[in-house]
Formats: structure tokens, sequence, C-alpha cells
């Protein structure tokens, strides 16, 4: 699933390309995407809307548009929205197209069928389920380390599902958050009450330098990610612990381990990470 440095690259992509222009009409192959208005509604609302600029909020793209309206989409697993050439043809996995002003298109696409769109007024934007709950941006200035330390130390559950919980930290995924552990030096499977003041302090920063240098590298991409102009990103390479069960850990060279956690797979170093 795109994460946060994911999101912020195919918004920095497409911004300098999009914004300005109008949306001229769209086709609508699967309606099932659409979350609100009807899939009618929705098609006939864009047309003739000019994007007046383009934003983020955890893992949502939000592209706000004139008349006071925003389109909200959610990538999830698989979904990728690209900047293509006039007369690109739609690809299997494509189920919109959007016609812009000056002949290029926007293509969402989605193997697996997860993601989905939403058009409402600005102004309603903290009432759309799943965004109106979302916890603190983590490079925002209100993501503090004396936030965090407050945060976690209310908390009797196990620090990696924790920064999994959009409504504590909003961005984070299974990579990042992975990434941040190691970094520093925690056990996914800690308490989140149980770190001491060292611990909580090397997590602000790690998780802070991780997004930043994912963004820096355009995001992640393992199989499925592509920024709005259809270019995978870079920052697989930067990866020290996630996706690399068996290999040497970068800091001690003892093998990454893979566990399970709240479902989802985890990866540390049983050494620097006790």
């Amino acid at each position: 699933m795109p994460e946060l440095p994911e999101v912020e690259t195919v918004k920095k992509s497409l911004e300098g390309l999009i914004t300005g222009l109008i949306i001229k009409d769209v086709d609508l192959f699967m309606p099932k995407i659409v979350k609100l208005p009807s899939p009618q509604s929705f098609t006939e609302t864009l047309a003739g809307k000019t994007i007046k600029k383009l934003g983020r909020r955890g893992k949502y793209l939000l592209i706000h548009l004139s008349d006071k309206h925003t389109l909200v989409i959610h990538f999830r697993m698989t979904g990728r929205l690209v900047y293509s050439p006039p007369g690109t043809s739609p690809g299997k996995h494509t189920h919109a197209v959007f016609r812009l002003s000056n002949g290029h298109e926007l293509h969402f696409s989605d193997m697996r069928q997860f993601g989905r769109m939403a058009l409402l007024e600005t102004d309603r934007l903290d009432t759309l389920a799943g965004l109106k709950d979302l916890g603190v941006e983590p490079l925002s200035e209100e993501f503090t380390r004396e936030f965090l330390k407050k945060q976690l130390k209310r908390r009797r559950v196990k620090i990696k599902p924790l920064l999994l919980d959009q409504t504590f930290i909003a961005g984070l995924g299974n990579i990042y958050a992975d990434e941040s552990l190691h970094r520093a030096r925690i056990n996914p499977e800690k308490t989140a009450v149980n770190l001491t003041a060292r611990e909580i302090a090397l997590l602000y920063r790690a998780i802070r330098d991780v997004l930043e240098e994912g963004i820096a590298n355009r995001g992640t991409t393992f199989r499925d990610y592509v920024d709005g102009m259809g270019q995978t990103g870079s920052n697989k390479e930067a990866l020290r612990v996630y996706d690399r069960e068996d290999k040497p850990c970068l800091s001690c060279g003892k093998p990454i381990v893979r566990t399970r956690l709240g479902g989802r797979s985890s990866y540390y170093c049983p050494r620097c990470q006790k």
C-alpha cells in the first residue's frame, strides 16, 4: 500500500502538470470505486471543474477543485494515478479516465480494485469516514517529541501495531514503521508505555528521518507503486530491514527476522532490537 512518502511523491509529480487545468469529462469504468456521491453525480459534477491545487492527508491524495469541491483518492493496495499523453489506451485495470483541457488524461488504475474515490465540498472533508479520523501528520509542526512522549505513556499496546494505527499517526504503514523501529533500536513487540525517554526520542527522530528519506527517494517500489508520471521510486535500496528476511542487518550483521504481529509481517533485527 502506498504510504505517506509514496502519496506525497504522487502529489509532487502531478501538481506542476495539472494545476490550473480543467477536467473536461470523466469516463468511469468501475462505478464501485466511487464512495460518494453516486457514480453519475460524480462524473457530472467533475466535468468543467478547474484543478486549483493538490494536497495530501495521511495516505489520501486531495485534488482541490473550483467551486469549493475536493476529489479525495485513497490508493489502498495497488492504486495508481498516472498523467497520460493524448490517445493513451486505458490499460486492463484502468477504472477511470479524467480528460484534461490540455489534451492529456489522468488514468486511475487498480489491479486489486480496493482503491476508492470521493467527491465532496471542501468544507465537508472532516465528515468523510477514514479521513476525518486521521491522527497527527508526522512531518508537521504538531508532531513533536513531547507529543509523542505524552501519547505513548498512555498506550498499553505493542508499539508496532500502534504505529500502524492511522488515528494515532497518519501516513505510517508497514514499511516505514519497521524502518523507524529499527533505527530507534526498538523491538516491534515492546509495549508503548514501557518505552524509555531515550527510546522515544530516537523513535521520534527515526520516524521523521525515514519519511523524509522516502520522499527524497520518490517512494518505495516493490511491484505496483509508481508516481504520477508512471516512474518507480528508488527508496527500496535504502531499506534496512523491511523485506530483508534472513539477510544480514546493516548495523550488526545478524540475520533479519520476519514475524507476524497484528496480522502483518514485521521485520526486525533480534540483536539491535532486543
